[in-house]
């Protein structure tokens, strides 16, 4: 049967089902750290080991489920049986993480809180790998896939902004008992729900939107047999591809200080700048309009220069613009707190690194795609899910050490807990920011050596489609 072009709807209803990876991955990158140790008292090195924990844990489990999902063979496809098995599972456990029984010792609130940051990460995979899977399934164009992976960055952006948002601006209001809004404890349950809300309805609306291309969808081969041993053998065949080691090497460093970053930006909002929930809110909303422009500006940056010399170009405008604030503030040339200037100027710079950000996001995720042709011509088969996996316990497991690197250094420097913007010794707030600023800096430009050795450009993949045409 001939593969249809996929249509804008098709588009767009493969790119809603990240929004589900995007509320998780906001909860868990920006606000978990945060609750479970200034809110609820666990130590915050618990908190980065316990993250870490699930992290490793899930990274182990992705790699099944893509050697699964690519050989499955059912009357929905590969990939949908997962898809809509994972919906309720995960919407319910992102609820209970979120939600802990009041009067837990330190010892009982550790053991719930890694319980149920293992099995979100662990039902979101069979999500989310079979569905990333998709995307080399639906196209082998060189320049649609980009268009594709747009859609879907866009709307995991839009959804975890969208949650981020909210839980500003509603759920983490300040009252009474606590003046400070991300401090609240009853605005985090709240969060919790209506995550666990937006991401069920995510995922079924994503699986029934593409579930009338599984007709077009390509079909395992026959079995084999062989069991674990042989499955070891061809993952081992599968990603010894040069062009893919050189993308996990990036996503190794890449994933490190992304989730670094990612895990100290709250504390840089409440602490470092002393901004409060409604100016980080202001500055969330912003990034809407960066993922906006990164969703229009990737995929013709990517068809005009190439997507390798278009992801190490925005990548490396990213390494250096996004920490230039910190850098400016500890040498006395920014605005400081309180400052009319203040955020107006971090809506600038962050607007336009976010921006950087996303669409190095959308470049790599369309070049693993390529992959999958360069492989299959080596080995002969189609591997999606084994390399989407791949690339997934690269972001999820090594992140979790950033996040856990984190937590190291907040204690490093002795940042206190139950601490009170403002009133934080200033010589700790220095040492974040001299300590946090070279630590994601080399570990970005370390990325960028391994994207420069990827070498699969337009001309290799059409070369790549002429083969196996041939066969």
């Amino acid at each position: 049967m001939q593969r249809p072009a996929p249509t804008l709807l098709t588009k767009i209803s493969y790119g809603l089902g990240a929004v589900a990876f995007g509320v998780k991955d906001n909860g868990f990158s920006f606000f978990l750290l945060l609750y479970y140790n200034q809110v609820l008292g666990l130590p915050e090195a618990w908190v980065g080991l316990g993250i870490m924990v699930a992290l490793f844990l899930d990274g182990i489990i992705d790699p099944f489920v893509g050697h699964v999902s690519d050989h499955l063979r059912s009357s929905w496809g590969r990939r949908h049986p997962f898809m809509y098995a994972a919906a309720v599972p995960v919407a319910v456990a992102y609820w209970f993480l979120w939600t802990p029984p009041a009067g837990l010792s330190q010892g009982a609130l550790f053991a719930y809180f890694v319980v149920f940051a293992i099995l979100v990460r662990m039902f979101l995979s069979f999500y989310e790998i079979p569905s990333t899977a998709l995307a080399a399934e639906l196209t082998d164009d060189y320049d649609e896939r980009t268009s594709i992976f747009g859609w879907r960055f866009f709307f995991g952006w839009w959804g975890g902004l969208t949650m981020a948002v909210l839980a500003y601006a509603v759920f983490l209001q300040p009252d009474a008992e606590h003046p400070v809004g991300v401090l609240n404890p009853a605005g985090y349950r709240n969060f919790g729900l209506a995550g666990a809300l937006v991401m069920l309805t995510a995922i079924l609306v994503s699986s029934l939107g593409t579930h009338a291309y599984i007709p077009h969808l390509r079909q395992p081969p026959p079995p084999k047999g062989g069991g674990f041993r042989v499955a070891l053998q061809e993952a081992r065949e599968t990603l010894s591809n040069r062009s893919f080691l050189m993308l996990f090497g990036a996503g190794v460093c890449g994933a490190m200080a992304a989730g670094l970053a990612a895990a100290l930006n709250i504390y840089f909002n409440t602490y470092f700048w002393e901004l409060s929930s409604d100016q980080i809110s202001v500055l969330i909303l912003a990034n809407f309009v960066s993922a906006a422009v990164a969703f229009v500006l990737a995929p013709l940056i990517g068809r005009r220069l190439g997507k390798r010399t278009a992801a190490i170009g925005v990548s490396l405008a990213g390494v250096l613009l996004a920490p230039a604030p910190v850098v400016l503030r500890l040498i006395g040339l920014f605005p400081m707190n309180g400052s009319p200037a203040l955020v107006p100027t971090l809506l600038v710079t962050n607007t336009i690194a976010v921006t950087l950000v996303i669409m190095s996001g959308i470049l790599v995720a369309s070049m693993v795609s390529d992959i999958v042709e360069d492989s299959e011509v080596s080995t002969g088969r189609r591997s999606e899910g084994v390399f989407f996996a791949a690339n997934s316990f690269v972001q999820q497991s090594v992140s979790g050490i950033g996040i856990f690197t984190s937590t190291l250094l907040l204690r490093a420097i002795g940042f206190p807990s139950d601490a009170k913007p403002g009133a934080v010794d200033p010589a700790v707030i220095r040492s974040l920011g001299i300590i946090f600023v070279p630590t994601v800096v080399v570990l970005y430009l370390a990325a960028l050596a391994f994207l420069s050795s990827y070498r699969i450009d337009r001309a290799k993949h059409e070369a790549n489609l002429t083969t196996l045409g041939r066969r």
